[in-house]
């Protein structure tokens, strides 16, 4: 048996450490419920404002407005027949993915050369840095006027520095490729950013030691920058095709809400129909653009 002194500091000791439990235990509830009083206007706000209307537009693609005071008729699937029988719908389907086609690719490539470019130490790297970035910063309507002005057939500074008279907008053949160059030039900076942040989480030693065992910088791109910056080309990637799905701006503000058939995106077929007041074919529209976009992704 354990001498009395012993045994009384025994007791002493597990009834403190049983203390230090309950204390750390009320800590812990009352670290839970305070995070909880914090983060609830913010889960309101997110349930309110995107959860609740997301359903919302799942439940209302499955009805059409009813006569006055009669309320919605539950019509099935009709919207979505309705919304792929629409040609309009095919045109700017079949719109939007040149123009993803176009701009993704060159928006990702270059912004990765000038990353790996301004990554380098040379004079006026921030300088050129700020240059790029500075499109993300300008309101669209000012960019669509410069573009405007560029882009004009008859006093344009493109014709007239080439001494050409080309309809960069109005010409089915290059509008595309015309608007492409807007959206490139707009995101060009944020994916150099991007970029640039990958680049710099780059283990330097690794490098160091392939530099040192004779490895060129060709080599050390593609085996090793480009192994590091995979997630980071997937991010890009995604985030690209998904503004490129979501273009409207530009091509409304050069040439309003009906422009001609080789601009006419999806996004002017959601905002006229939106105008029309026909929420249900709109709803049935954002389902499928939504599913869409999520098959793409998860491809990726």
């Amino acid at each position: 048996m354990l001498p009395r002194r012993a045994l009384i500091i025994l007791i002493k000791s597990i009834e403190k450490e049983n203390q230090v439990k309950k204390r750390a235990s009320s800590r812990q509830i009352s670290e839970f419920i305070w995070g909880w009083i914090f983060i609830l206007p913010t889960m309101l706000g997110l349930f309110v404002l995107n959860i609740y209307p997301m359903i919302d537009t799942v439940r209302q693609s499955f009805y059409k407005t009813g006569d006055f005071g009669k309320g919605n008729i539950f019509v099935g699937l009709a919207n979505y027949r309705k919304v792929m029988g629409d040609t309009e719908v095919w045109q700017a389907l079949w719109n939007t993915a040149k123009y993803a086609l176009v701009e993704v690719p060159f928006s990702i490539v270059i912004a990765l050369l000038l990353a790996v470019t301004l990554n380098k130490k040379m004079k006026g790297r921030s300088v050129f840095r700020t240059l790029f970035f500075l499109p993300m910063v300008v309101a669209p309507a000012a960019i669509a006027m410069v573009w405007k002005w560029l882009y004009n057939s008859n006093f344009g500074l493109i014709n007239n520095v080439f001494g050409i008279k080309v309809n960069w907008i109005s010409n089915p053949d290059i509008a595309i490729f015309s608007i492409a160059v807007i959206g490139i030039w707009s995101v060009l900076g944020y994916n150099m950013v991007l970029f640039l942040s990958g680049i710099n989480n780059i283990p330097k030693d690794l490098l160091e030691v392939a530099s040192l065992e004779g490895a060129g910088p060709v080599w050390r791109m593609f085996h090793i920058k480009f192994r590091y910056l995979s997630p980071t080309f997937l991010f890009v990637t995604i985030l690209s095709l998904i503004n490129s799905f979501k273009l409207f701006r530009e091509i409304y503000l050069l040439t309003g809400s009906y422009p001609y058939d080789g601009l006419y995106m999806l996004q002017h077929f959601m905002n006229n129909t939106f105008l029309s007041l026909d929420y249900q074919k709109l709803s049935s529209a954002a389902i499928i653009m939504a599913a869409a976009m999520v098959v793409i992704i998860g491809l990726l």
